[in-house]
């Protein structure tokens, strides 16, 4: 069963305009993303992705491999 359209909500260490730049091009390139964006003002530094195909653990294995940590909500 194929996810397409949902959003996935992470909590992430992603809490400024920098973190943002240097995990961007891992989730612009990541396949099946068509949307995301981090909430910095929120404590837990939320992450939603508004999936076209991409899984949960895709999602948390090109964050990691970005260098940031996350975790489901």
């Amino acid at each position: 069963m194929e996810n397409k359209n949902q959003n996935l909500q992470f909590k992430t260490n992603i809490n400024c305009g920098g973190c943002i730049a240097k995990v961007k091009p891992h989730l612009d390139n990541a396949e099946g993303i068509c949307h995301w964006e981090v909430d910095t003002t929120n404590k837990d530094k939320v992450l939603t992705v508004k999936t076209d195909g991409i899984t949960q653990e895709e999602v948390i294995a090109t964050v990691i491999k970005a260098g940031f940590k996350i975790e489901p909500f």
